[in-house]
């Protein structure tokens, strides 16, 4: 066995690397570098040498180092950019090791993101983006400088009318598309514009059910089964629905085609509102694509969407296609200007949608998601057989169901492990415990934890799946046998 120990200056300091064994000096470069990172040696955003001084120090090819920083840095490990070089990646911290005592600072600050909801920020297309921002400000009008229009930039509009009809089935003239800075965001606008009360589906977001009630909407819960809202539960005293058709939060599938038709009557025959969040409408593996509740009625449907998962909240940029009659008092509820959303961000995306850009990245993404999925499913295939996972033919989360009683433990056991996750009953309507179905009551929480694969880098991912796996419950061990009735 050859081995040899030399070091490299980074930052003035020298870095020992031991290379040791035989076998592809690549690869054993890379592991050498991993470990540095695993063990703090390299801080994160540490500047590394230039690959043609670390080859040099090391006796190695250019090329062998050069290619290692280059898969270090598709694995998330390392970043770089023109002109700054090769720096350790700001998200890598230090892993700590399964062996080490638990203590209180793990559970406090969590080594692994499982929670659903956010996207891995290190994927944000960045080349293309600023290619899309070149050419937006190169070509836009004086206008675009001005205070904004609470519509929204008119390039943007048209953009997303175009790509909304092509990709979602959406039926919307640029007229009737008014921007906002998220989901979030056009919510409060239409609690100030349609008042409630609101039902929404018994699994959802608190926080959407909170901001509601901020604004001084009520919400009462739908049950949910396979089949998406039990939209029957509908009343003409209903102002609006909330609800999730696409890919139904958290719970996941699609809302049948019986019960889109049903609540799209419901709201003609009384005048309500079907307020559609098209979450994870465009990231599908396992089905066929599933067109938007809007197309079946655009005068009674709100369509709400955003770029917070395909690209990055921090845009900030979302949008509502409105009924006609809801477009100028939300535009009104809204004000005189633009707020929220820059109006070169706005003309940047316009851009990055009609370019093929927004296409490609979305397609990108679903790869991306699909092959996490896959890995969620293969480790629990080989490590928790028993437990089953659903709402997985889309989506950016699945959710592992567990057996009664075992959810709030399987929470806590993840946080020892140093692992963020959430578990189901969190996002469980208050009001659904006091659900009652054909007069009998009904509770309806079922034991689970909503896990999102979305979140951690490349790097990362394996070990917070090794820690999922290690905080889920063992097998329920069998019921002990009854002795036989008396005679």
């Amino acid at each position: 066995m050859n081995s040899w120990v030399n070091s490299a200056e980074i930052l003035g300091s020298d870095l020992p690397l031991e290379l040791s064994g035989t076998g592809n000096r690549r690869a054993l470069l890379m592991d050498a570098l991993r470990e540095a990172v695993r063990s703090g040696r390299l801080a994160p955003g540490t500047r590394l040498p230039p690959y043609r001084s670390l080859a040099a120090d090391l006796g190695l090819a250019r090329n062998t180092v050069a290619d290692a920083y280059a898969e270090l840095v598709a694995e998330g490990w390392l970043a770089a950019r023109q002109g700054s070089g090769t720096r350790v990646a700001e998200r890598a911290a230090p892993v700590t090791p399964v062996h080490r005592p638990r203590t209180p600072e793990r559970v406090a600050r969590p080594v692994h993101d499982l929670v659903q909801g956010q996207p891995d920020p290190s994927v944000f297309p960045r080349t293309a983006w600023l290619a899309s921002a070149r050419r937006a400000l190169a070509a836009a009008p004086d206008d675009a400088f001005g205070p904004g229009d609470p519509h929204g930039r008119p390039e943007l509009r048209r953009a997303l009318s175009g790509y909304l009809a092509r990709v979602r089935g959406v039926r919307a003239a640029p007229e009737r598309i008014v921007l906002c800075s998220g989901a979030a965001h056009g919510l409060r606008l239409l609690a100030e514009v349609v008042g409630g009360p609101w039902a929404a589906e018994e699994y959802g977001l608190p926080f959407h059910r909170e901001l509601l009630a901020s604004h001084g909407v009520g919400t009462r819960p739908l049950g949910v089964d396979a089949d998406g809202a039990r939209v029957d539960g509908l009343t003409r005293h209903d102002r609006a629905v909330l609800l999730t058709p696409a890919h139904q939060f958290p719970t996941g599938g699609p809302l049948h085609p019986e019960r889109r038709a049903a609540v799209v009557d419901w709201a003609r025959a009384t005048g309500g509102l079907v307020v559609e969040d098209d979450y994870d409408g465009e990231f599908r593996y396992d089905r066929q694509p599933v067109g938007a509740v809007q197309g079946l009625d655009p005068e009674h449907v709100v369509l709400l969407g955003s770029v917070s998962k395909s690209l990055s909240p921090a845009l900030r940029i979302g949008w509502m296609v409105l009924p006609q009659r809801l477009v100028a008092p939300v535009v009104a509820a809204k004000g005189e200007r633009e707020p929220f959303s820059s109006a070169t961000e706005q003309l940047t995306l316009a851009d990055f949608i009609e370019s093929g850009a927004y296409d490609r990245q979305v397609r990108r993404m679903r790869q991306r998601h699909r092959r996490r999925r896959d890995q969620l499913v293969a480790a629990l295939d080989a490590r928790a057989p028993h437990v089953r996972v659903t709402g997985i033919a889309a989506g950016l989360h699945a959710v592992l169901e567990l057996p009664p009683g075992t959810e709030r433990s399987a929470v806590r056991a993840a946080a020892w492990q140093g692992l963020a996750v959430e578990g189901l009953g969190d996002y469980l309507h208050p009001g659904a415990e006091h659900r009652t179905v054909a007069g009998a009551s009904c509770v309806p929480h079922r034991d689970g934890l909503v896990v999102g694969y979305a979140t951690p880098a490349e790097s990362a991912y394996p070990e917070a799946l090794d820690a999922l796996c290690r905080s889920l419950p063992p097998v329920s061990p069998p019921a002990p046998p009854q002795p036989p009735a008396a005679p």
